[in-house]
């Protein structure tokens, strides 16, 4: 009867903590959009993005235009989508504290928004 009490807790406890690994690897998602026209946008749910906490995230990114692309300057700069793709890329980062702009390269002065990592 303790043995197999002892074998439940066992199994139960590395259950719990493969559980928790998993989780704490996942990424949330961020839905970046470039195009078709003048226009360049990050969201979270449906919302746009001002603050997020650091960690994971992953961007997917839906470039509808060849002229554009969609790159993050912050903690770290990184190129998502190149001028000339158009389609659907997603790209996991680990976002650090800090303020970071997502922006097109070539239209970069009115193509860009910003959100803070705390």
């Amino acid at each position: 009867m303790h043995r197999t009490l002892l074998a439940v807790l066992v199994v139960s406890a590395s259950l719990i903590v493969a559980s928790s690994a998993l989780s704490s690897s996942s990424a949330a998602t961020l839905s970046g959009t470039v195009g078709p026209g003048f226009t360049i946008s990050l969201k979270m749910g449906g919302k746009k993005v001002t603050s997020l906490k650091a960690g994971k995230y992953t961007f997917k990114i839906a470039d509808k235009s060849n002229i554009h692309n969609f790159a993050l300057k912050g903690a770290m700069n990184k190129i998502l989508t190149g001028v000339g793709f158009m389609g659907t890329k997603s790209v996991t980062l680990m976002l650090k504290k800090g303020k970071y702009t997502f922006y097109c390269v070539p239209h970069a002065s009115t193509m860009k928004g910003t959100f803070t990592v705390k």
